[in-house]
């Protein structure tokens, strides 16, 4: 098996991660002017509002964990980095993606079926960050 090369899984994860940061934060200005606004579509339906607003919050969150993670993947073993890196991508879609998605179509106060990816991508962005604390810890030469 070849190995991954850690500067492109850098590069791969700050570019994701910027990117992240300005999608999801221009969620939240378009969220905002829905208010300002005052879009009874989105104003009225509470289950709406809060799955859109955990989905800004969580993608924004993510894009920051996208770019720490470039910033120690050079820390992160080899055979874990691939592993950690796909987890982290796949949480990061799926994520703040399920979110939106649940609050795409609501029922009374339920949430769309999009809501089912959230534990799925909760599981894998965990996943990669307990993969990562621990083999860096691992590394460590202090």
């Amino acid at each position: 098996m070849s190995e991954l090369n850690p500067n492109s899984v850098c590069r791969r994860h700050m570019v994701f991660g910027w990117w992240s940061l300005a999608v999801f934060m221009s969620l939240g200005v378009v969220l905002e002017c829905l208010h300002a606004l005052e879009v009874s579509e989105y104003l009225a339906n509470e289950t709406r509002r809060m799955m859109w607003r955990l989905a800004h919050a969580h993608g924004t969150l993510l894009g920051l964990l996208n770019i720490a993670f470039a910033l120690s993947a050079d820390r992160v073993q080899q055979g874990r980095l691939k592993l950690a890196s796909r987890l982290l991508l796949v949480g990061t879609v799926l994520l703040p993606g399920g979110f939106f998605a649940g609050g795409v179509t609501t029922y009374d106060s339920d949430p769309g079926p999009g809501v089912w990816l959230v534990p799925v991508g909760a599981i894998a962005a965990l996943s990669a960050v307990v993969i990562t604390a621990f083999v860096t810890g691992k590394n460590s030469s202090d």
